[in-house]
C-alpha cells in the first residue's frame, strides 16, 4: 500500500517540471519569456534526473522493497516492457497516420461527396495500426 509521501512526491515533481510550460502552450508569452520558460523547464528536468541519480547511488532507500517482495523473472519484466512498447508505439504511429489522413479526407469530402468512402478507408487504415499493436501486446502478455 502506498503512503501519502509516495503519491504526493512524484506529483510534485511533475507539477514542478510542467509549470513553466503552461503559458508557453497557451501562446501568451513573448519570445524572451518563452526562451526563459523553456530553459527553466530543461533545467528542472535535469535537476530531477540528478536527484534521482543521487538517491540511486547514495544507498538511501526511498521507495525500495525487500528482495523477498519481488516476484517474477527478468524475462517476465522484459515481456511486459515489450507489450507496453508495442501498444504505445503503435498508438503513436496511428496518431501520426490519422493526423495526416483525416484532414486530407475532410478536404476531399468537402470538394466531392463521392470521396467519403475512399477517404474513410485511409483514416481507418491508420487506426488499424493501433489495433494491431494492441493485439500483439495481448499475445505477448498471454505468453508470460
Amino acid at each position: 500500500m502506498l503512503n501519502v509521501f509516495e503519491i504526493v512526491l512524484p506529483l510534485l515533481f511533475i507539477v514542478f517540471i510542467s509549470i513553466p510550460l503552461i503559458k508557453l502552450f497557451r501562446g501568451k508569452v513573448s519570445k524572451k519569456s518563452a526562451t526563459w520558460r523553456l530553459l527553466t523547464h530543461i533545467c528542472g528536468f535535469f535537476a530531477m534526473v540528478a536527484i534521482t541519480v543521487i538517491f540511486q547511488f547514495s544507498g538511501t532507500q526511498v521507495f525500495a522493497l525487500d528482495a523477498t517482495d519481488i516476484i517474477g523473472t527478468t524475462a517476465q519484466g522484459l515481456g511486459f516492457l515489450g507489450a507496453a512498447l508495442a501498444t504505445g508505439l503503435s498508438a503513436l504511429g496511428a496518431g501520426i497516420a490519422v493526423a495526416a489522413a483525416a484532414p486530407a479526407a475532410i478536404g476531399a469530402f468537402s470538394e466531392n461527396e463521392k470521396n467519403f468512402g475512399k477517404s474513410l478507408i485511409f483514416v481507418a487504415l491508420g487506426e488499424g495500426v493501433a489495433i494491431y499493436g494492441l493485439l500483439i501486446s495481448i499475445l505477448i502478455i498471454n505468453k508470460l
